[in-house]
């Protein structure tokens, strides 16, 4: 910022209070606005100019009836970046000011210095931390009278996250958050005690399981095989506001974001919070040796002698940009390398950890072996951007780390519901830098690396500075996916050959790969018909196993014992996903056909199928009226006569699909031709050889 353009003490005690006040009352008119933080509306309408120029604070058109109040506003990542920092020095200064009159009046110092417990001093980095877990010895007793307690089976992400409070990674959390703790992370990244913390840890339950629990209870933690792993004093049982969470930790209530559409369709309605108490780490039967708690790689650091280590993030396989990329950040700062990779849950659709962790080992080598390490961090991303970064940084910090790598819209989860992308792609650098000294680790930024073919080497993109004169190149992570779908050529200067080959053996050409064809629509719209008829061309096509999961062939076979609630609706389309996604797995072709209402259960079973292969959803689009006619089995006469509840399209909603990969209409239409055109659609997605 230039020295005219920066603010003095003044305007920052005003800018300070404008972001608080917009924080805490965004709706208030500009009237109430400027009542509140003291100033006039002509000096406030300056302050917003300027808020708005750098970026802290975006106007919307405001949606209601009262004319007199045009415009809603709101703070951005920076925004809410730029009003910590200024709290903090606001706070600073007042408490220097409490500092020199309580020497006046007393003639001794305060002592007062409660910005004391933010900041961590770096030099502590190689210093055992707490960890959660009890002695052997107890660990045993607890076992046993763990047998009689209440117990919750923990969901693949509460396992990661329990695994992290246990082992120190995330200190200074001593269990799941309780309400108060959580309110504060919610709504200004910080615990109860003032603690910077960015992102909620909750026990998520349902509420017939909450019901069970009362305050001061202990209960049992276990892992999807019933093994204890720790027990935990429930002192807290709360229901949360998902949206308001929504909101302010991921920035939008919108269910294309990852986490958000875990919030609110996978997470239980209750949190329960309170301390743990730990017994056992999960067990991880892969890549044993490669894992390592924060105490771990603190006394491998201090063993070796390094004081410097610089947290290179990643949740994808490393190529030849990467690498240049963490040399340099490690040159610049002199410091050693840690490669941290995520092997938790990442974002749905990420090349799965057993293949990312293969490629990692098979280009370790190209880094050199006294100044490089890699261990594996079982962490369940939130893809939270700004707010996961800072996260990041923490838990680096209690891994031993120094410095860590932050890259541009880093951990962002793509796109939002308008096509727009969730986070700026510097919003996560800017949260960074703010509570840099408070996190207790320095941010490295990330280079933008391109490959120069003149110079056969890979440099900055903002570096170069003769960017009219030479070749730049770059393959995006859409194009290396399209390369490998289409069994097509990956360039050396792009990628280690040792790297392509693991992701062929995960990703072979589409036409060797399994896939589901999910049929959806109202009863009686030709789905199964359909569906028979492109079971029987695949067939008579050969080269893969093709298997038809037909709505009354799975009713009677797999879910026999289930009604037709939406809950037992929803679990029967789940089972349908999970058997899919294991056809699709081993190579072979699913035909799923049920009315499938619900949007957001698809788009369960997609992201199931889409760890291992292609997913094409096919909407029946066949009307109501139409169905009705040719109804058959006399089904809708019944729900029409309320004999039958919950009867989709007649007294239970259907969830038309927005994007399907085709829709087809079958009034008048023959079935071999609905079932042609999805042969064609298979054709041009490289599923099936023309």
């Amino acid at each position: 910022m230039s020295s005219e353009t920066k603010p003095n003490s003044d305007e920052e005690d005003q800018l300070f209070r404008l972001l608080r006040q917009l924080d805490a009352a965004a709706e208030a008119s500009q009237r109430e606005t400027a009542a509140a933080i003291g100033i006039s509306l002509g000096r406030l309408n300056a302050l917003m100019r300027m808020a708005v120029e750098r970026g802290l604070i975006k106007i919307s058109e405001r949606d209601g009836p009262d004319k007199r109040q045009r415009f809603a506003y709101a703070l951005t990542p920076r925004g809410g970046a730029e009003k910590h920092r200024l709290t903090d020095k606001f706070l600073a200064r007042k408490l220097a000011e409490y500092n020199a009159l309580h020497a006046e009046l007393t003639g001794t110092t305060s002592g007062f210095s409660p910005l004391k417990h933010r900041t961590i001093p770096m030099d502590t980095h190689l210093a055992p931390i707490p960890e959660l877990f009890v002695s052997y010895d107890s660990a045993q007793k607890l076992k046993v009278e763990a047998a009689d307690l209440t117990s919750h089976d923990l969901s693949p992400r509460q396992i990661c996250d329990l695994e992290l409070l246990m082992n120190g990674g995330f200190n200074p959390l001593k269990g799941f958050l309780g309400e108060e703790d959580y309110n504060g992370v919610v709504e200004n990244m910080r615990l109860a005690d003032g603690s910077l913390w960015p992102m909620p840890i909750t026990l998520d339950v349902s509420e017939d399981f909450a019901e069970t629990v009362t305050l001061g209870q202990d209960i049992a933690l276990r892992d999807q095989e019933g093994v204890i792993l720790a027990t935990m004093t429930v002192t807290d049982k709360y229901e949360p506001n998902k949206s308001r969470e929504a909101e302010k930790v991921f920035g939008a209530d919108d269910d294309a974001h990852p986490a958000v559409n875990y919030l609110h369709n996978e997470a239980g309605k209750i949190y329960l919070g309170g301390p743990v108490v730990g017994i056992q780490q999960p067990v991880h039967y892969d890549f044993r040796a490669r894992r390592d708690t924060p105490n771990e790689l603190r006394a491998y650091f201090r063993k070796l002698g390094w004081r410097k280590i610089v947290a290179f993030q990643t949740r994808n396989p490393l190529h030849r940009a990467h690498q240049e990329l963490t040399f340099r950040a490690a040159r610049e700062v002199q410091a050693n390398l840690l490669i941290h990779p995520v092997v938790g849950m990442t974002k749905p659709g990420d090349v799965d950890h057993f293949t990312r962790v293969r490629c990692y080992e098979a280009v370790l080598d190209k880094y050199p072996a006294a100044t490089t390490s890699m261990s594996l961090l079982n962490l369940a991303m939130r893809m939270a951007g700004p707010r996961e970064a800072v996260w990041h940084g923490i838990i680096r910090r209690n891994h031993g780390c120094t410095h860590m790598i932050v890259g541009r819209d880093h951990a962002g989860p793509g796109k939002n519901s308008a096509g727009e992308d969730f986070y700026g792609p510097y919003d996560a650098q800017d949260l960074f830098r703010a509570h840099q000294e408070e996190i207790g680790i320095e941010m490295v930024d990330f280079k933008h690396m391109v490959y120069v073919q003149e110079r056969a080497q890979y440099e900055p993109a903002d570096e170069i500075e003769d960017k009219d004169d030479v070749t730049i190149l770059n393959i995006s992570g859409t194009e290396l996916r399209r390369r490998l779908r289409e069994g097509l050529e990956i360039p050396e200067w792009f990628s280690f050959p040792e790297v392509v080959t693991e992701l062929r053996h995960r990703y072979p050409p589409r036409s060797q790969q399994g896939f589901t064809v999910f049929f959806t629509g109202f009863s009686g719209s030709g789905k199964s018909t359909i569906a028979n008829a492109l079971l029987t061309k695949l067939m008579e096509m050969g080269g893969r196993p093709v298997t038809l999961l037909d709505g009354d062939i799975v009713r009677k076979n797999l879910s026999s014992e289930l009604g037709f609630s939406k809950e037992h609706r929803d679990l029967n389309i789940r089972r349908i996903g999970y058997v899919a996604s294991e056809i699709t797995k081993n190579g072979g072709i699913a035909i799923c056909a049920p009315i499938a209402p619900y949007a957001t259960t698809r788009r369960a079973v997609r992201e199931d199928v889409e760890q291992f292969g292609a997913f094409i959803e096919v909407h029946v689009a066949t009307t109501i009226e139409e169905c009705e006619r040719r109804d058959r089995k006399g089904l809708y006469k019944l729900a029409r006569e309320g004999k039958i509840k919950e009867f989709t399209g007649i007294s239970d909603p259907y969830d038309v699909p927005t994007n399907p990969e085709l829709s087809v209409e079958t009034e008048n239409v023959e079935v071999d031709n609905c079932a042609h055109q999805v042969l064609l659609t298979l054709e041009s997605m490289g599923l099936i050889k023309g």
